[in-house]
């Protein structure tokens, strides 16, 4: 029989050796958590530039949600890191290494450019850096560049572009010229559009690719020739432009006289934000978007005039996936009790979360994309009417995620 001494011995290190079996069993909590350090949340976005006004918007629509919950996620303070993307790609990887390893955030929001986008995955995906990609809309990010600790609140290229080539065959167009901004997000938005409208038996008949940034529209307008055979002369325009160059592009399509002669369509980031420029220069345009600003919820309802009250501008879809991005991050840091140092339980947490958006229901694929309602806009007298459901759960394909594979 064991001495008293021994027994004691024994039975602490069974106890000691139980307590290590089952902290591994537990959530990690970090020394961030458990301090309640403030919560560094970092914006990679442009404030700057041609697409100044995005970045603004996402950064607006962040805070709004953020005061929603008293500027607190999973009970740490809000602590925003700033950083001007300015859409340079060459700037990219220095800034998401400042933001990552100097300035230490527990997780990296942005961007707004593809190509900017690229960069900065290509040294996320080394640090694995808990990271929320709150508009890029480039394939290979929730694609072949997919990870576990990148989720994205916005789109896919293929999103936003796909649905509309259904949309130009139903309104009776055969034949579609393309124009756009040569880099990731142009390139991608036309191969969507081309997908489903060569489908179902369009043509393409004229593509011209414009240097980025470039708002001189003119010489390039100029191609489209409207004294062509019929045959080889476009019924319908899409294009990709957005920010300030989508303004310029839409003054420079109806002074061209191209307007009544040849409708205009494309995604929806060709209006957002610009529709009342010109006049009456953006009348009649059809874009498909994951949002519009007359949809009957809610939520959406709320969000508006939150935001017009506390920004005296109306929101748009950049405003709207910045609120989103806060709100699905409040809901999963709130699972792991504010410590993103629990990056497994925190991706899990994100993975099952659910959201009533101004957008409509949302809710993350495998590949940690969007699945989200792709919606029908027309500017009538210089507002946006909502014309319906262009696709109903549009999900990206996600082509060469692995972890779709590994599910």
């Amino acid at each position: 029989m064991a001495s008293r001494k021994e027994a004691l011995t024994r039975r602490t290190l069974l106890t000691s050796a139980a307590a290590a079996a089952a902290s591994t069993l537990l959530p990690r909590r970090s020394a961030h958590a458990t301090s309640k350090a403030k919560l560094k949340i970092g914006l990679l976005l442009p404030f700057s530039g041609t697409y100044a006004a995005l970045g603004a918007s996402i950064s607006d629509g962040m805070k709004l949600a953020a005061r929603d919950h008293q500027d607190r996620l999973g009970g740490r303070e809000i602590e925003w890191v700033v950083n001007d993307a300015e859409s340079d790609p060459t700037k990219t990887k220095a800034k998401t290494r400042q933001l990552v390893s100097v300035d230490k955030v527990d997780i990296l929001t942005g961007p707004v450019h593809s190509g900017v986008c690229a960069e900065m995955l290509a040294v996320v995906r080394e640090t694995h850096t808990l990271t929320i990609v709150t508009n890029a809309g480039m394939q290979e990010a929730t694609g072949s560049l997919c990870a576990p600790h990148v989720f994205r609140t916005s789109f896919s290229n293929w999103q936003t572009s796909y649905p509309c080539g259904r949309v130009v065959l139903r309104d009776g167009h055969r034949r579609v010229a393309l124009m756009y901004w040569d880099y990731i997000f142009g390139i991608e938005s036309m191969r969507a559009f081309k997908e489903s409208f060569q489908d179902g038996g369009g043509t393409i008949v004229n593509e011209i690719p414009i240097p980025f940034p470039s708002e001189d529209f003119a010489p390039f307008l100029s191609r489209l020739d409207v004294s062509r055979p019929e045959a080889n002369r476009p019924d319908a325009v899409f294009v990709f432009f957005a920010g300030r160059g989508a303004a310029k592009f839409i003054e420079a399509y109806a002074a061209a006289g191209l307007r009544e002669k040849m409708p205009l369509y494309g995604s929806g980031f060709l209006t957002e934000g610009v529709r009342h420029v010109g006049g009456s220069a953006a009348e009649g345009i059809k874009t498909t978007l994951h949002y519009a600003d007359a949809l009957d919820n809610h939520v959406n309802q709320k969000f508006r005039a939150a935001f017009k009250k506390a920004y005296s501008r109306e929101a748009d879809v950049y405003a709207v996936q910045g609120y989103d991005t806060v709100n699905l991050l409040a809901q999963a840091l709130d699972k792991v009790q504010g410590d993103t140092g629990a990056q497994g339980e925190l991706i899990a947490a994100l993975e099952n979360a659910r959201l009533h958006s101004p957008r409509g229901p949302f809710r993350f694929s495998a590949a940690h994309n969007p699945i989200q309602n792709v919606y029908l806009r027309q500017i009538v007298g210089g507002r946006e009417l909502f014309l319906g459901v262009a696709q109903q759960d549009a999900e990206d394909p996600a082509t060469g995620c692995k972890m779709i594979a590994a599910r």
